[in-house]
């Protein structure tokens, strides 16, 4: 299907992909459980080591979906109806993620030591999470781009990637996205090698040009899949998807990550992307893959203000292994309840608020 086949008001009856939207929520909830893991463990005592690798997944999500909503109309809409748009998708989570991870900074019970940051530094700190600007000044959270909301690093890309997409992505040739992404292949394999052979990076101040890397190429690879109809079509349904996609999560740590890291995300996650697009998924699932898929985003940006609080806990109570699977899956549920509620009470309110409030009179 190529852009010049759709019509803008195809919108409105466009297949929805279901069984990605359950896929993002499998990814959220991965990443999840990565990071209570990689708290407590070495990566090679880390059941799901490259649980990581769910962000470059999210890319190359985004870049199809991105593709699939906006490469028929962006051009009727206009760039600032477009960023309307993303901003309103995206930033009241960012804000709330933010207020989150402040209030868990200042006020954890379990340790933490905001004293040794002035009242100003820490305003600034709060101001550069809600605007999205790399900020990393907390020493003892690794320099994270966004000290108070860590996971934000791929959302500042992912500006960047719809920015990137109005001005250019969206106006280009397919024939110049493919140079695009091998290019973009290349510099993803030169990021890994530079941080000796591992795609882990993006999220702080010393690795913070990985995230571009991750990001340029999983985002041009999704939205090449689209503008090529790479759609498989397939009888896997939902649960073998997920499946494929665990897998990916699982791969022990090892002296080989060079080179499966680099396949899993040029090859794999592309592959299981055109196969999600084309399964067929039945009844039974439906509700599920959409619930899924509406609180992966939540998810992802809400639950980290509760990871750092977790790791002051295991620093000053040193729980044994069978206390600390009760407190990784009991957390991973409370965490998805809390997405649950922020999406209903919070998201999804000041969304259709401020879609409201953009349409014409």
């Amino acid at each position: 299907m190529s852009i010049k086949e759709l019509h803008p008001d195809l919108l409105k009856t466009k297949q929805h992909f279901e069984i990605l939207d359950g896929l993002r929520g499998i990814a959220a909830i991965s990443i999840v459980v990565f990071h209570f893991m990689e708290m407590v463990y070495l990566p090679d005592k880390n059941f799901i080591a490259h649980g990581f690798l769910a962000v470059d997944f999210f890319f190359c999500l985004s870049g199809f979906v991105i593709g699939y909503a906006y490469d028929d109309r962006i051009g009727k809409m206009g760039l600032g109806q477009f960023f309307k748009s993303r901003l309103i998708r995206l930033q009241p989570l960012v804000i709330l993620g933010s207020v989150l991870g402040l209030l868990a900074f200042l006020f954890d019970p379990f340790g933490g030591h905001p004293e040794v940051y002035s009242a100003g530094k820490i305003i600034l700190i709060f101001l550069a999470s809600v605007f999205m600007i790399p900020f990393p000044v907390i020493e003892e959270r690794s320099f994270n781009l966004f000290g108070i909301n860590a996971p934000a690093w791929s959302l500042f890309w992912e500006y960047v990637a719809n920015i990137v997409y109005a001005l250019v992505l969206c106006r280009i040739h397919r024939r110049y996205l493919v140079v695009l992404t091998i290019i973009a292949a290349g510099v993803l394999c030169y990021a890994s090698h530079r941080a000796g052979g591992s795609l882990l990076g993006g999220w702080g101040g010393p690795n913070a040009w990985d995230g571009g890397a991750r990001i340029f190429y999983s985002f041009l690879a999704g939205l090449l899949i689209f503008r090529f109809n790479l759609i498989i079509k397939n009888k896997l349904g939902f649960i073998g998807l997920s499946v494929l996609l665990l897998l990916a999560f699982l791969i022990p740590y090892s002296k080989w990550n060079w080179v499966t890291e680099p396949l899993v995300v040029l090859l794999y996650f592309p592959l299981l992307l055109a196969l999600g697009a084309g399964a067929t998924l039945t009844q039974g699932f439906k509700k599920l893959c959409v619930f899924s898929g509406k609180i992966s985003y939540p998810l992802y940006m809400t639950h980290y203000a509760f990871i750092w609080m977790f790791l002051n806990y295991y620093t000053s109570h040193k729980p044994e292994t069978g206390q600390l699977t009760l407190i990784i899956i009991t957390g991973t549920i409370l965490l998805t309840c809390i997405a649950y509620f922020v999406m209903v009470a919070f998201d999804i309110p000041v969304r259709k608020y401020l879609t409201n409030k953009r349409k014409p009179a």
